[in-house]
């Protein structure tokens, strides 16, 4: 009888025999089981994506290794996607029994991978389809896994040796075109060369990615530099978005990634030197990033993906730690939290990229400070937004201002409004200028007009309102477009007085740290902040200040205006140029304009800001009868009726 040590020692023989026997049998049967597979590719190609896919020669070389020539896939009806004209590669044969795909090496010659639209026809658009079978919307992705899983095929399909010979890239966007050519590519004993060449139709370089690359053991460290003089520029952007961008390095660098329990740790950084972007929705000039580095943590669970605190961004001089989250546990909330550790102010300052705060250059600053920010939304919970922002000083002084100087506002200054980078006429800001008006002589009826609709916390708040902030942020993420914004008086008077109307990155940011500046320092008070506010905004067309406003809709001054011509001057500061569609052809306001002065006065009323003797004569019309008038389009009437209407107007009002 058999003892047990005997019975694994014959089972082994067998598995062994049998393992033996699969090896030859695959051997034998090699070419045809690959003419097999090679059929049934073809044909899957041609069913579900209505695409040609053809191998001229195939041939196994050696155990492992396996040669294609003339490898073509044209979508029907398009451009062709890609044509190799050589390839051999190898696979690791034991991870091949157990199901994974593990390329050993791979050499390319002479092809092309290409993306094409013409029109709105894409040559790649069938490879984009769902499948409906098999998607299951119900079913929670467990993120950890779902990642672990594709960073470990993809990287399998990463070959430790690595030979790529003129082998292109190219797109070609309805005319914008760009190909990156891998001249040549090596990836020998870990260490990564190439040498790319960059063609474009505004660009001509020559690129060079070196450095280390490991993807058995999932780690990297590479070098992204340019061959010739000069800075990388980015291909396709330019035409396609409108985006100039450039820098001089790149280095990415992959530390570590593995699976520790549910969580799947990503660790590494990246660094980029001299960043150039140029875009009109940024800065009306290029913007200038000398230096940026990010030390990142990435943390994946089943319910969640964040970028972990213990990351570090460095931006010149300006460290902080970021944290970034989605999680789906119970609900569907994004979380964003960032800390600025103590450091200086000048510090600060002059490590503001350059391009971006040019009304910054030249500022001083002594002390220090912190930064907190904490932010949550609640996709399923908007109200419940959480946005608190903590500004820490120490000895925190501004000494010396940059162009923006604004202590300019407590004196008499010349304004000039700035409207799509045209300078308008001058404007002194003083009592020199016959239609300055100081707030006393102001009408209070225009004061709480124009308070009640653009802010009402006005003397209470440090330039920002923390509430319509928030109520802000959550309609711009509902409409996911910029539909509402939170602007304070001060915010306008900064923007008014320092900075143009161009609705860009730069201005936005500018403005905020300005008010903050203007608001915290105490540098001019908030009485004579309201009367620079009310003697420079534009109030119609070529219109600046409630001087020239009241005569050119009124004939009269500021202190002389109804409770009537101040609600409507107060609704019309958001579009004053379109004043004239607020009328009808009769001169008289038309009812979404009656309605909007109906639901202001209610308002004024709930504040106390009314009585009930300040609506006496509440009824009557609004009358232009300055040189606004001839900007409204009256309905043409004989002279007879003229002089009818005119007469009844004059009897009614007792002109």
């Amino acid at each position: 009888m058999k003892t047990g040590k005997q019975k694994l020692i014959l089972a082994a023989k067998i598995l062994f025999v049998l393992f033996v026997t699969l090896i030859i049998a695959f051997y034998i049967f090699r070419d045809a089981v690959l003419q097999q597979t090679l059929a049934k590719v073809s044909n899957e190609m041609e069913v579900d994506y209505n695409s040609s896919f053809t191998i001229k020669k195939a041939s196994f070389d050696g155990l492992s290794g396996l040669n294609l020539t003339e490898i073509i896939l044209v979508p029907k009806n398009a451009d062709t996607l890609f044509k190799i004209q050589k390839l051999k590669t190898s696979v690791n044969l034991w991870h091949l029994i157990t199901g994974d795909v593990q390329l050993g090496t791979l050499e390319v010659k002479n092809g092309f991978v290409q993306l094409v639209k013409k029109g709105k026809v894409r040559n790649f658009d069938a490879f984009l389809k769902k499948d409906n079978q098999t998607e299951i919307r119900d079913e929670k992705r467990d993120y950890a896994q779902f990642a672990y899983r594709i960073i470990s095929k993809a990287l399998n399909l990463v070959p430790t040796d690595m030979i790529l010979d003129n082998l292109s890239f190219r797109l070609n966007d309805n005319g914008k075109k760009a190909t990156i050519n891998f001249q040549k590519l090596r990836l020998v004993n870990k260490q990564l060369e190439t040498s790319i060449q960059v063609q474009t139709n505004t660009i001509s370089q020559r690129w060079r990615i070196k450095g280390f690359a490991d993807p058995r053991n999932k780690k990297a460290d590479i070098r992204f530099v340019n061959i010739d003089s000069g800075a990388i520029q980015m291909p396709y952007l330019d035409e396609r978005f409108n985006l100039k961008s450039s820098f001089d390095s790149i280095r990415l660098n992959i530390q570590n990634i593995d699976r520790d329990g549910d969580e799947l740790h990503i660790d590494g950084f990246m660094a980029i030197a001299n960043l150039k972007l140029n875009h009109p929705k940024i800065a009306s000039k290029d913007v200038i990033l000398k230096n940026a580095k990010f030390d990142y943590r990435f943390l994946l669970g089943s319910d969640f993906i964040s970028i972990d605190s213990s990351s570090t961004v460095q931006l010149n001089k300006i460290k902080f730690h970021p944290y970034v989250a989605y999680e789906t546990e119970k609900d569907t909330i994004y979380k964003l939290k960032v800390t600025i550790p103590k450091m200086k102010a000048q510090d600060f300052i002059t490590s503001l990229p350059d391009g971006l705060f040019t009304h910054f250059q030249g500022m001083e600053a002594s002390g220090t400070f912190d930064y907190k920010l904490d932010f949550a939304f609640n996709q399923n919970k908007p109200n419940q937004l959480v946005f608190d922002s903590k500004l820490k000083k120490e000895n925190l002084k501004i000494t010396k201002y940059g162009e923006a100087n604004l202590n300019k506002l407590n004196g008499e200054f010349v304004y000039r409004a700035l409207i799509k980078n045209v300078l308008q006429r001058p404007i002194l800001v003083g009592s020199a200028n016959p239609n300055y008006t100081p707030l006393d002589q102001i009408s209070p009826y225009l004061r709480k007009s124009v308070l009640t609709t653009e802010d009402p916390s006005f003397f209470s708040h440090r330039g920002f309102i923390s509430e319509a902030f928030k109520q802000s942020i959550v309609k711009n993420i509902r409409t996911k477009k910029f539909s509402r914004g939170a602007s304070t008086i001060s915010m306008q008077l900064v923007k008014n007085a320092f900075l143009s109307r161009e609705k860009t990155v730069s201005r936005k940011l500018e403005e905020i740290l300005l008010v903050y500046i203007l608001e915290n320092n105490r540098i001019v008070s908030k009485e004579r902040m309201l009367e620079v506010y009310f003697n420079i905004i534009e109030w119609g067309p070529n219109v600046y200040g409630i001087g020239e406003a009241s005569q050119f809709y009124f004939q009269k001054t500021p202190s002389e205006l109804s409770l009537n011509e101040c609600l409507y001057l107060a609704r019309i500061i958001p579009s004053p140029k379109k004043f004239m569609y607020q009328f009808n052809d009769q001169g008289m306001l038309k009812d979404f304009a009656v309605k909007q002065e109906s639901f202001l006065t209610n308002i004024m009323f709930r504040r106390g800001l009314l009585t009930p003797e300040d609506t006496i004569y509440k009824s009557l019309p609004i009358l232009i009868s300055g040189p606004a008038k001839s900007f409204i389009k009256f309905k043409v009437q004989d002279s007879t009726q003229i002089k009818v209407d005119s007469l009844a107007v004059d009897e009614e009002f007792d002109l």
